[in-house]
């Protein structure tokens, strides 16, 4: 089986999912590693509300063991108020026993995240989602300024990792700019996971 880098992300309209999608295809432009999509369900603000443990369709929802067995992991996340959505925060608080064990220390870790507005918290987002990434021991991976779509772009895209302006209907699509930062970062996240693999 090969070594994958954990692609992890909340979509609530469809961008962030988007984005995922190309990030794994830059991982895939790789040999020796692959991507694995993978999801989490939405907290229900009734307590006895819950999801069934297979959604209906789309991406299969993450498990513990997912995260704990990755080379690498891309977190992304629509923005809620400058910060990532509660259905991410919710399975990250989980993962404290991954976090003990020291389970994810020392393998890359990178993020993305998508906003209805240029101006709508995408940086702080990003920074809020390396937190505990950085808590895990996790080596954060961000896309360079060698990357020259990060200087050129008129859209979405940080040296903290891709991001996407959707609109504030939710419908924009995703630009040649923010979908070569996706590509991008996929890329590099293999690239980097394969050598610390060799070490």
């Amino acid at each position: 089986m090969l070594p994958y880098i954990l692609v992890l992300y909340y979509s609530r309209y469809g961008a962030t999912k988007t984005m995922a999608s190309f990030i794994a295809r830059g991982i895939h432009t790789f040999k020796g590693i692959e991507a694995k999509i993978r999801t989490v369900p939405a907290v229900s603000t009734v307590v006895e509300a819950s999801e069934a443990a297979i959604p209906e369709s789309g991406d299969p929802y993450v498990t513990l063991d997912d995260l704990k067995n990755c080379a690498g992991l891309i977190l992304g996340s629509p923005t809620r108020f400058g910060n990532m959505a509660a259905p991410l925060k919710y399975f990250i608080d989980s993962t404290s026993g991954l976090w003990l064990a020291g389970d994810l220390a020392g393998k890359p870790a990178a993020v993305f995240s998508s906003s209805s507005s240029l101006h709508g918290g995408q940086e702080s987002t990003l920074l809020s989602m390396m937190l505990p990434l950085l808590h895990q021991g996790m080596v954060i991976v961000g896309l360079p300024f060698t990357e020259p779509t990060v200087l050129s772009t008129r859209s979405g895209g940080t040296p903290y990792g891709p991001t996407h302006v959707a609109g504030p209907d939710s419908r924009l699509p995703i630009t040649e700019e923010e979908k070569t930062l996706c590509l991008a970062l996929g890329k590099r996240m293999a690239t980097i996971a394969l050598q610390l693999l060799k070490e």
